[in-house]
């Protein structure tokens, strides 16, 4: 333990602390957040607004972008248009951070909790494969539980720590059951799986730009799509589903206030430039890591085959959780900031209740998995452009 905290060292150095993942300002924040003061527009009215939007869907390849307040609202409302309601299911995988399931439950529907796969840590095809076969049938093109009749209206795969999921295979899946797919890729902004970006395989892709991710605003979230209806009612309901009009407040639906303030939309139009230095930088940070730990024979979760990762968060996988504890308490107790995945939502009181597939790939990767420090290491004013 004490060489792999020597190590975290010396990639960080000269410092008291190294936190997990810090957010770097290094390029035209400060100037676009000036230019929005200035104009006096900094709530979800404004040029970065849309800007910000244009970019991030440029950046993916989709057609459009919809910018909100934070990626669990993203998840919320793009499962939202795509058709998720009140007492309906949703499949998740038990291994995910919490926003994921609370998404689900603000529609009123239930997740249903799939197992995940050692290699990549995302949901498990085979598992998904083997749920569905076993416990649905079809109805006028729709998929429902036998267990509890309840339609299963969608899918969410979720990208872990920014390495993607088995993503082909479990769209396939879904496509057989008429099931649709929402990727929660709120990690995985700038992965690839077969030199396509995450969170455009589904039907809707989520991102978020919170103060821990690769990129940050504050907080942030984007809707990504090629469906110009879906994006359409998606930006309608996050801005509280008000009919356009000069003066009148006409209201067709119940929506949210959920749109980006344009000063959070002009930090994140800054931080969109600086992403490919970012990127670049975390990857010769990630081979670092996993040069050291194949010496050290601990084993370190690296992208793989037909995969391009933003390792947005390093994990290394211990031999058992009695290891992992203790490695926990070392680090910490040496100012060298470490955590351990997730704890498995089905294990939580609110989601104890929900159904479950076997989960036990899920619980050995929950006892084994620890984050390491993986904050970009760049210092130099970066200038991006405009």
């Amino acid at each position: 333990m004490e060489k792999i905290l020597q190590f975290i060292k010396e990639i960080y150095p000269n410092r008291d602390f190294i936190p997990l993942h810090e957010s770097k300002f290094l390029g035209n924040e400060k100037e676009y957040l000036c230019k929005c003061i200035d104009i006096n527009f900094v709530s979800s009215v404004g040029k970065f607004v849309d800007e910000f939007e244009d970019r991030v869907a440029s950046f993916c390849g989709t057609k459009y972008a919809v910018a909100v307040v934070n990626g669990t609202c993203a998840l919320q409302v793009a499962l939202r248009v795509c058709g998720v309601k009140n007492d309906e299911e949703v499949l998740i995988p038990a291994l995910t951070f919490i926003a994921t399931a609370n998404a689900v439950h603000y529609l009123g529907a239930k997740p249903i909790f799939v197992d995940s796969e050692r290699r990549y840590l995302g949901m498990c095809p085979s598992t998904l494969q083997q749920f569905l076969q076993e416990n649905t049938y079809i109805k006028d093109q729709q998929c429902f539980n036998k267990n509890t009749n309840r339609r299963i209206a969608a899918c969410v795969p979720m990208h872990v720590f920014g390495h993607s999921v088995e993503i082909e295979s479990i769209v396939e899946i879904c496509q057989r059951h008429h099931i649709v797919v929402v990727e929660d890729a709120a990690e995985s902004l700038g992965s690839l799986y077969k030199s396509q970006v995450t969170g455009t395989f589904g039907k809707v892709g989520v991102f978020s730009f919170n103060g821990n991710k690769i990129i940050t605003c504050g907080g942030g979230g984007a809707i990504i799509t090629n469906d110009g209806d879906l994006a359409k009612h998606a930006k309608h309901i996050t801005t509280t589903a008000k009919k356009p009009h000069c003066w009148d407040y006409e209201h067709d639906e119940v929506g949210y206030n959920y749109r980006l303030p344009n000063i959070n939309a002009a930090l994140a139009c800054a931080q969109l430039e600086l992403l490919p230095d970012f990127l670049e930088d975390k990857r010769k940070t990630a081979q670092l890591y996993c040069d050291f730990f194949r010496k050290e024979n601990v084993s370190f979760v690296s992208e793989g085959p037909d995969r391009k990762s933003n390792y947005w968060l390093n994990a290394i996988i211990l031999n058992d959780q009695n290891q992992r504890d203790q490695f926990l308490k070392y680090t910490n107790e040496n100012k060298v900031m470490t955590r351990p995945i997730w704890k498995l939502l089905s294990s939580l009181p609110m989601y104890a209740d929900c159904e479950t597939t076997s989960l036990e790939n899920a619980k050995w990767l929950e006892e084994r998995v620890v984050n390491i420090p993986s904050s970009v290491r760049l210092h130099q004013q970066i200038k991006g452009g405009e």
